[in-house]
């Protein structure tokens, strides 16, 4: 049984009536309409690699790191992606600590094919050695409040976060190339992921024996409903996967309306998430040009020419990219990684040999067609 359905039991008889009689009156507990979201807000905070999402009462955390490793045998030159969900009691009284259950596993399937399907990350990107060592990318998801509707709060902060993380240099070195040395940020800024599109969850929870949809179901909602679909699509109208568990079946027509309303709900979250997205990176250029100024003033009062004019022209294209920010010109997804602004600043490395190793230290970045 999946977990939702244990709200089922914190819910009287006559509650489960207001909200059915609701749905066939085309009224809803919280007020909207049968297509209309709850509002959602998207926090980056300051790090890489964090966003939180809420969607209503529903908060979700997602969290990005990564490491080298050895890739599989059959695609040695792609990295690999992994998304874990973490469902706390804290949230919800129905979910279990411990062993991940049926929506936790689903939540994770689902996500993962909208990505990994639709090519949305480009996995080659991530090679740094072809056979010998990869990129692992690892997407954390911490459930923090459960109020209906985890799939489409999880996804969108799954692609904020993507879109935020970053991952440390490398460049390959020794007689036989085969030498990875990583690069910490103070040396080398590093690099964002390739994302090519958004593709964008959005879920409809089936009521009245197929014959009612609605969009983002509450958990009040999700108690009565026969059944669910999410279709994930991007802001081109693209389907990157459909999934329904089970559950009141769909008539034919009942499933392309589904398309319509998600290829418009889809455009919306896009939009909204390349709108907080651009707003993170400028305050990361502004923190980035504050440096910069300091590192100035510093090699001023040493007297060192070289450096100022140096860090001058570090400042000039920092400003340049600002004003390509402001003025919309760098919006596409896969445009992102023209954002990064490096210091050049202290001279560590880590060095990795890459003869008789099946697996290297984690290397944290940020806080790491259907």
């Amino acid at each position: 049984m999946e977990q939702r359905l244990a709200n089922t039991v914190r819910m009287t008889v006559i509650e489960r009536k207001f909200i059915e009689n609701g749905v066939l009156s085309e009224l809803r507990v919280d007020g909207r309409q049968p297509f209309d979201y709850r509002n959602l807000t998207i926090d980056l905070g300051r790090e890489d690699g964090q966003a939180q999402v809420c969607l209503g009462q529903t908060r979700v955390m997602a969290i990005v790191t990564s490491e080298l490793v050895q890739p599989y045998r059959d695609r040695p030159t792609e990295g690999t992606l992994s998304i874990f969900t973490e469902f706390s009691p804290m949230a919800d009284p129905s979910f279990e600590a411990g062993r991940p259950g049926e929506l936790a596993v689903e939540m994770g399937r689902i996500i993962d094919r909208g990505l990994r399907e639709s090519w949305a990350v480009d996995m080659e990107s991530l090679c740094v050695i072809a056979g010998r060592f990869v990129w692992a990318i690892r997407v954390d998801l911490h459930i923090l409040d459960n109020g209906g509707n985890l799939i489409d709060a999880a996804n969108a902060a799954v692609l904020a976060a993507l879109l935020t993380f970053r991952r440390p240099e490398c460049s390959i070195e020794g007689v036989d190339a085969q030498e990875v040395i990583m690069h910490p940020p103070e040396e080398r800024e590093p690099l964002p992921l390739t994302i090519h599109h958004l593709p964008i969850a959005v879920t409809f929870g089936i009521f009245n024996e197929g014959n009612n949809l609605m969009i983002d179901p509450n958990h009040h909602e999700e108690a009565v409903m026969v059944g669910r679909i999410t279709v994930i699509m991007n802001s081109n109208g693209e389907v990157c996967a459909i999934q329904k568990p089970g559950g009141e079946g769909l008539l034919p027509s009942m499933i392309m309306q589904c398309l319509r309303i998600a290829s418009t709900k889809a455009a919306e979250v896009n939009a909204q998430i390349e709108r907080s997205i651009d707003s993170y990176n400028e305050a990361r250029l502004l923190r980035q040009i504050k440096l910069y100024t300091s590192l100035l003033s510093s090699s001023a009062a040493e007297g060192d020419a070289l450096n100022i004019i140096s860090i001058e022209e570090e400042i000039d294209a920092l400003m340049c990219r600002m004003e390509r920010l402001k003025a919309g010109l760098d919006r596409s997804p896969s445009s992102f990684q023209r954002y990064g602004v490096g210091v050049a600043s202290g001279s560590s490395q880590e060095k990795i040999s890459g003869a008789g190793r099946g697996k290297v230290n984690a290397a944290i970045g940020g806080p790491s067609n259907w």
